[in-house]
């Protein structure tokens, strides 16, 4: 019988922290809803005490998800086990995720603290966690760096303080495959107790082996596997979920091992992450890439006719890949649409299920065809427009040409009142951004803009990101028309309508 691999997913905490990939509370709750449906074992739901807004969200993740474990982690700190378990405990199944780093450079100039007493802090904290919560993960920060003996040590001791799981994370990406198989086969030769937890392994991606020491880990025994949707993580991001579980899934020969994540849900999952982020991924990464399962090479596309598995060595069926197609037409009613998305995985309120329909007829009327992506750019156009709308758009003229200097005449709605500004600038996008700056009253700093289309077509919807940072803080903002000016307007005022939220809270934390 082969042995039984557990995933844990940490796409909302470690891959949310990298450049470009924060998340509203309603885009996490949404993704980790998604994630659930793949049925990883642990979704990791973020940092509790980081911020306030990451308390909310761990709280408000552990209440939605019913099927999977949710941790939250922590700093082998009381006062962050104490956030850590206010935020998950309203989970049907909780786990605290405590860490404390053990490699010589970090004990000394990070920590600033000796051996023995971080041994000492990582047994005090892993019994102060128990006290809260049977599942407790203990992950000894930059592992692949420490001395092996301390390393047996400390997880011998940490074992006996209640944890049950211990992670040997490779925190820097430093490691390689053969090293990682030694550690691990080390840890379990040299662990006595080490056969009452999981063993988990955590790699980053910065020499570009976080997939392969992962699966060497697994063929040394480790049982828990902790990745990213995407590869999102910090730096150059974490081991890929997709390519971890195919691996498992397509080589079992050499793996000799399974996992319950139900692959059909990764192409969906990949998809919602992007459009979420708005952060691509690469026409030819593994599993999830545009190119993944495309033959342009004569020789490949004959094979292909012949027999499948001559150049296809898993099925774009078995990642849930399906092509674009047509679902619905503009005479399409409500039940309908509703039924369009419960097989698309989106699980929506009567509020959100209204508001998504009447966008989705407005572009009904402006485009022929209508694809699951547009769909898709719809609801995730929603989600990130979780806050009150202080400023709606009301209408827009735009001049513009190589003969004349760029205008825009912007009116937006607020507090009942209609705003109206014109300015000019260097193109119409700049001149419409600056109109807006106008009648707001504020300078904003852009710091990124990016406009591509949902499908092909002359017809089809153009997906505008701007991303802007006022007083230190960064606001990401989405906006979504058949008109490319138009859906870059939408996304200013999203960034706008985030900041002015933002203030009303008198929140410090970024959005």
């Amino acid at each position: 019988m082969a042995k039984q691999i557990k995933i844990f997913d940490t796409t909302l905490r470690d891959g949310e922290q990298s450049p470009g990939c924060s998340m509203n509370l309603s885009e996490k709750i949404q993704m980790a809803k998604q994630i659930e449906k793949m049925k990883v074992d642990v979704i990791e739901a973020g940092f509790a005490i980081a911020s306030k807004g990451d308390f909310e969200s761990v709280s408000e993740i552990a209440r939605n998800i019913k099927e999977s474990r949710v941790a939250s982690l922590s700093r082998a700190l009381k006062k962050d086990i104490d956030c850590a378990w206010d935020a998950v405990k309203h989970a049907r199944l909780p786990r605290i995720h405590t860490f404390i780093a053990t490699s010589d450079i970090h004990m000394k100039y990070k920590l600033k603290m000796k051996p023995e007493d971080v041994m000492a802090q990582a047994v005090e904290m892993v019994k102060y966690a128990k006290a809260y919560c049977e599942d407790i993960e203990f992950s000894a920060e930059d592992a692949t760096r420490s001395d092996a003996e301390f390393l047996y040590r400390i997880i011998t001791k940490v074992i006996d303080a209640g944890a049950t799981v211990v992670n040997i994370p490779d925190t820097v990406g430093y490691t390689t495959p053969d090293e990682y198989f030694k550690l691990i086969t080390g840890i379990r030769e040299n662990v006595p107790n080490i056969h009452k937890v999981d063993i988990s392994v955590h790699c980053h991606n910065d020499l570009g082996m976080a997939v392969a020491n992962t699966l060497a880990a697994a063929r040394a025994g480790a049982t828990q596997l902790e990745c990213t949707i995407n590869g999102i993580g910090e730096r150059a991001g974490n081991a890929a979920l997709e390519e971890v579980v195919m691996a498992l899934n397509t080589r079992k020969d050499i793996y000799g091992a399974e996992c319950k994540v139900d692959t059909t849900q990764i192409m969906r999952s990949s998809s919602l992450l992007t459009s979420i982020t708005g952060v691509k991924v690469q026409p030819n990464k593994a599993i999830v890439g545009a190119n993944a399962f495309a033959h342009e090479s004569g020789i490949h596309q004959h094979g292909m006719l012949q027999e499948k598995s001559t150049y296809e060595i898993m099925t774009p069926e078995s990642i849930g890949l399906n092509k674009n197609k047509m679902v619905l037409g503009k005479h399409s009613g409500r039940h309908a649409f509703e039924d369009k998305l419960k097989d698309m995985g989106y699980e929506l309120t009567k509020e959100e299920l209204e508001k998504a329909f009447e966008k989705f007829k407005a572009l009904a009327d402006k485009k022929k065809t209508i694809f699951d992506k547009d769909i898709e750019a719809i609801i995730a156009e929603d989600f990130a427009t979780e806050v009150s709308e202080a400023y709606q758009l009301e209408s827009f003229i735009i001049n513009s040409g190589n003969a004349i200097t760029s205008t825009a005449t912007i009116a937006l709605r607020h507090n009942g009142e209609i705003l109206e500004e014109v300015a000019a600038g260097d193109g119409p996008v700049d001149a419409s951004f600056n109109a807006i700056e106008k009648i707001i009253g504020k300078k904003l700093n852009l710091h990124d803009y990016t406009i591509h289309s949902v499908t092909s077509g002359k017809d089809a919807q153009g997906e505008a990101g701007v991303k802007l940072s006022h007083k230190e803080r960064v606001y990401k903002g989405k906006g979504l028309s058949t008109d490319i000016l138009e859906a870059s307007i939408r996304a200013y005022i999203n960034c706008v309508n985030k900041m002015e939220y933002d203030n009303a809270l008198g929140d410090s934390e970024t959005a």
